[in-house]
């Protein structure tokens, strides 16, 4: 019989899940998140849910905070089950489900008031935030940009914030005006130097109405960078109804997700946090290292196959890697250009490090899609792919894989497969993208002209001949071709 999700049914569902050791009704909120979506469910609530299982840390449970419409769906499914969730752990050799229960409450999108109280609250004393790689106000080079228009808008009226940050700074200034420590703000988000980003978007934001606060935030407020890890797909019917089937439960919204994960922090915490070293986060000094390492070689390895996979008409991220060509092009794009130009990192091997990245990537359970990898790549190219670019062009090095990487994207909005089957867009700069790709068949100049995007890099004449090279092959000779022709060593102009 399938069990409904909920804290009446725990027990009947222990039957096929592991359920909490702890009663969910006893925990109290220390942490309000925004972006309650796959990934925070199967990373931050998951290592909260393994500590509250030893019977420590009650005190911390999660807040969600919606903010875009589509976190209001979110809330009424999670809500309709008492906030709880399904988390199928997937290994080759391995499938486990566990219910989940650290979330005690969602805040729904547009009750400003309930948020800010909640924010204001002594309880709470970590912000935390999944909202993606273009949810920070970012321009190419990095840096925080205070005219996009949300921003602004939120700078003209702070006492009525929509973004994310604007909520945050009014939540910190009520606190201030109470005389309550402040809370730490955390990203959990795949940006180089995530806690730095973060601190220039909240003081950049708060500059524009109020420079003393600002000040007041660069002084008392705690950013650490943080670098996470765990492949998560999305979740549609199929995972749905694969719980059903196989687990009895019937979950509004599973997630799915491989067994490997990984945090590690800045120990940077004034207001308190949950003791997480005791469930396998590692707090360090410098998170740097380990975040460049994961940014250039998984999501940049994401980033890599996610194009030529679609131009091939390949649905799922393991049939990518069991093809040889795309499978080939990255382990050479991997070890060629991009680990050579990543730091040392405290106790890894780089190279063993991207076979266990292959190995993941190749996990037929999983699921995960190149839809998935392919989306918003105007926020993931500058951030995955064309620093590592960057980088060697600095150096004086050759960018002969990491230049096709570019042309294939530009190949892919141009809008159809090599098949001649329409690509359906996922990017906020779909439009513009679109109309770049299409003038760059004759004009490889038309899409590196995208400045945002390209910033420094589409200046080096080395890489404009690269990628127009690489481009022009592409249409001429179609994907299959030309990533044989990188693997022999004979995708030189």
């Amino acid at each position: 019989m399938t069990v409904k999700l909920s804290l009446a049914s725990l027990k009947d569902a222990a039957a096929t899940a592991a359920v909490p050791a702890y009663d969910p009704k006893g925990l109290t909120a220390g942490i309000v998140h925004f972006g309650v979506g796959n990934f925070h469910r199967a990373h931050q609530a998951i290592y909260l849910d393994d500590l509250f299982n030893t019977g420590k840390a009650h005190d911390w449970a999660i807040i969600g905070a919606g903010v875009m419409p589509s976190d209001g769906a979110m809330r009424d499914k999670l809500k309709a089950q008492d906030f709880l969730t399904t988390v199928v752990e997937q290994d080759n050799n391995r499938t486990a489900a566990r219910i989940t229960a650290p979330m005690i409450d969602i805040i729904a999108p547009g009750d400003v008031a309930t948020l800010i109280e909640t924010l204001a609250d002594p309880k709470i004393r970590v912000v935390s935030m999944t909202i993606t790689e273009g949810g920070y106000f970012i321009d190419a080079s990095g840096r925080f940009n205070p005219a996009h228009p949300a921003i602004a808008e939120d700078g003209r009226n702070p006492s009525s914030p929509k973004t994310v940050f604007g909520l945050i700074l009014a939540g910190l200034k009520e606190r201030k005006a109470r005389g309550v420590i402040p809370f730490t703000i955390m990203s959990c988000d795949n940006i180089p130097g995530n806690g730095e980003v973060t601190e220039n978007a909240i003081i950049g934001l708060a500059k524009l109405s109020d420079p003393d606060f600002a000040h007041w935030i660069h002084e008392n407020v705690a950013f650490p960078s943080s670098m996470v890890d765990r492949i998560t797909p999305a979740t549609g019917q199929r995972e749905i109804d694969i719980l059903k089937n196989d687990f009895d439960i019937d979950d509004n919204w599973p997630v799915f997700c491989e067994e490997f994960k990984q945090w590690v922090m800045e120990d940077k915490f004034p207001a308190g946090r949950p003791r997480l070293e005791e469930v396998g986060v590692q707090f360090v000094p410098d998170v740097a290292p380990y975040e460049l390492m994961k940014i250039r070689i998984l999501n940049g390895g994401h980033a890599a196959i996610a194009y030529p996979a679609a131009l091939l008409d390949i649905h799922f991220v393991h049939e990518a890697m069991e093809h040889r060509l795309i499978r080939g092009f990255l382990e050479k794009l991997e070890k060629d250009e991009i680990i050579p130009v990543i730091p040392p990192v405290p106790d890894t091997n780089l190279v063993d490090y991207y076979k266990l990245i292959e190995r993941r990537f190749s996990n037929p359970k999983i699921g995960d899609t190149i839809p998935r990898l392919a989306q918003d790549g105007s926020n993931r190219q500058p951030k995955f792919i064309l620093p590592s670019t960057a980088d060697r062009l600095a150096k004086g090095q050759d960018i002969i894989g990491l230049s096709l990487v570019s042309a294939l994207w530009c190949r892919y909005f141009a809008g159809t497969s090599d098949s001649g089957k329409e690509i359906t867009f996922n990017d906020a700069s779909a439009d513009r993208l679109n109309a770049a790709a299409l003038k760059a068949k004759d004009n490889p100049g038309a899409f590196l002209a995208l400045g945002d995007i390209f910033g420094d890099v589409a200046k080096s004449e080395l890489f404009r001949t690269r990628f127009a090279h690489a481009l022009k092959t592409l249409w001429e000779q179609g994907t299959a071709n030309t990533l044989e022709l990188y693997l022999d060593g004979k995708l030189v102009k």
